[in-house]
């Protein structure tokens, strides 16, 4: 167990003065998943992306710490994974250097090579590694987005719409990178697809005014 705990503290986060959730606090410990659940336009996208860092809560915390000892939040990207369908690809680049470069964007680092292989191998996009992403499908996009989630071995993995575009291979795919997930660090889901937050263990409900853990 690597020790990794998120804590969450009456978070709440307002658009145009009006809450898009409140009163959301939960714990989750490694190995630990939670479903983030609700209609759309509950609030699923914000919260994650609240979690993650990308936007700041209106009030309430979000804290990560390891062995009881917090972790900083420009740290935070060494932690984290993230995976959306709203993410963009360099569409004139190949995918093997759209790995390489949202690398450097993300770390400031190459991942090696052989951990580019061993991710896109994992997707089943190795044999395309040299083609533009340009010329791929939705569902192929979405996969090298996991192979980028999964370079630097995340301890937290964030999923909004987790097969979104994806056919059975490529949920299949989801599938196996979930149950590794599960077993090695935080997992975290937002869907409004009943078998997807079935993956997880604990679950907050978003109504669009509130939420809570169930």
């Amino acid at each position: 167990m690597n020790g990794i705990r998120l804590q969450v503290t009456d978070l709440r986060r307002d658009f145009n003065r009006r809450p898009v959730f409140q009163g959301i606090s939960f714990a989750l410990d490694a190995p630990g998943s939670l479903a983030v659940t609700g209609l759309n336009g509950a609030g699923k996208s914000t919260l994650i992306k609240v979690l993650a860092g990308a936007i700041g809560p209106t009030t309430g915390t979000v804290a990560y710490q390891r062995a009881g000892v917090p972790i900083e939040i420009d740290a935070l990207r060494h932690e984290l994974g993230f995976v959306s369908p709203y993410l963009n690809l360099y569409d004139e680049f190949s995918a093997e250097e759209n790995l390489r470069l949202l690398s450097r964007i993300r770390s400031g680092n190459e991942p090696a090579s052989v951990t580019i292989e061993r991710r896109m191998k994992q997707v089943n996009l190795w044999n395309r590694r040299h083609d533009d992403v340009g010329t791929f499908s939705s569902g192929m996009k979405q996969r090298l987005k996991y192979a980028f989630a999964l370079l630097h071995e995340p301890t937290v993995l964030m999923l909004d719409e987790p097969t979104s575009n994806l056919d059975a291979e490529g949920i299949a795919v989801v599938e196996a990178i979930v149950a590794e997930q599960k077993e090695r660090g935080i997992l975290i889901v937002a869907t409004n697809d009943e078998s997807e937050a079935a993956w997880c263990t604990a679950r907050v409900h978003l109504s669009g005014s509130g939420g809570n853990k169930r």
